[in-house]
């Protein structure tokens, strides 16, 4: 029996990232080791069994190609341990699967990596196999899935990259960028140690998004809530509409552009770095400002305390309140913006 490496759905992010990441979901290796009763034993510790890398020498390659009939509506998982991830949603009802091993060892090692594609009915998993434990092999995937399909792709080494998939998706990677586009019900996108990038996304739920080690992007989404959180990156979100939204950074600095909703709560705290909202014709806000070592911004005329805003202005005629900790509003008052941090100002602007 050879022994295997596989994912199992647990907290990748847990063990580097802080208390907002925790209670995230998200891939686990387990290496020479077995699941009993929901136990996990593991041989060995995970990061030993990651990317070797490759030598100098020539590369060695083998394809492998295979289509699956699921039908429009099916599902879609795939995991691997190294090598970049390409999925694109297209027309017809057959999973296409095209990958190429490589190595710069032993020509040996290919035979080693196994790729097995299992066929449920709907839903197809497609599983990268290393039976060697130590091998300097990665698998490159370029797979076609039915548009409207759902899919779900795990990485330990590599980037995923994901467009045009209408069904519900969910990406993660610990080492490598996460990209995705035109993908209207994108439920997650995170990486450990990398960038992640989302654009075309509506969703009548929830978007969750984060990178322990890396920026955040997020552009032309709709969601009832996002979730956004980065460790060391900044976060951007830019043509946004959401009724709730978390944003969180250690360092980096926060980025919102887009609309905000009445009743809506938005709360945003960083560390180490400056806030800014551009706001589309909010019908009014309560802010709850607080900045340890900054100003606080405004072209929004605001109430403070029951009386009309005096403070100073700066060179472009934009308000400057100097409080560390304050309470506003503008308008009617009805969504709440929660904004804090250490080191850095905090400017609401218009759009």
């Amino acid at each position: 029996m050879r022994s295997t490496v596989s994912f199992v759905v647990a907290g990748f992010i847990a063990a580097a990232a802080p208390a907002w990441a925790q209670s995230q979901p998200g891939p686990r290796i387990v290496v020479g080791g077995r699941v009993s009763g929901g136990v996990v034993a593991e041989t060995r510790p995970p990061s030993a069994r990651a990317y070797q890398g490759r030598n100098s020498g020539p590369e060695q390659t083998e394809r492998f190609s295979r289509k699956v009939k699921i039908g429009r509506d099916g599902r879609v998982s795939l995991a691997n341990i190294a090598g970049d991830i390409v999925v694109t949603g297209g027309s017809g009802d057959e999973v296409s699967i095209e990958a190429v091993k490589r190595t710069r060892g032993d020509r040996g090692e290919l035979a080693s990596v196994h790729i097995d594609v299992a066929e449920r009915g709907s839903r197809v998993e497609v599983q990268t196999t290393h039976t060697l434990r130590r091998d300097r092999v990665s698998v490159d995937y370029t797979v076609s899935v039915p548009n409207s399909a759902s899919l779900e792709v795990h990485s330990i080494s590599g980037t995923i990259k994901v467009t045009g998939v209408r069904g519900t998706v969910r990406a993660e990677t610990i080492s490598g960028d996460v990209t995705v586009s035109d993908t209207p019900k994108l439920e997650a996108a995170k990486s450990t140690s990398g960038n992640v990038s989302i654009a075309g996304v509506s969703v009548e739920g929830d978007l969750v998004a984060g990178s322990v080690s890396g920026s955040v992007t997020a552009r032309n989404v709709k969601a009832h809530g996002l979730e956004l959180g980065s460790v060391s990156g900044g976060i951007t979100v830019t043509d946004a509409m959401c009724d709730r939204l978390g944003a969180k950074s250690v360092s980096g600095s926060i980025e919102y552009a887009g609309t905000i909703s009445k009743t809506g709560r938005y709360e945003i705290n960083t560390h180490s770095g400056t806030v800014r909202l551009t706001l589309a014709n909010p019908p009014g806000f309560e802010l709850n400002a607080n900045s340890f070592s900054g100003s606080v911004r405004s072209d929004f005329p605001m109430t403070i305390g029951g009386t009309a805003d005096r403070n100073t202005r700066d060179r472009s005629g934009r308000r400057i309140m100097n409080n560390r900790s304050m309470r506003a509003t503008y308008g009617d008052g009805s969504a709440t913006l929660t904004i804090r941090t250490f080191s850095g100002d905090i400017v609401i602007a218009k759009k």
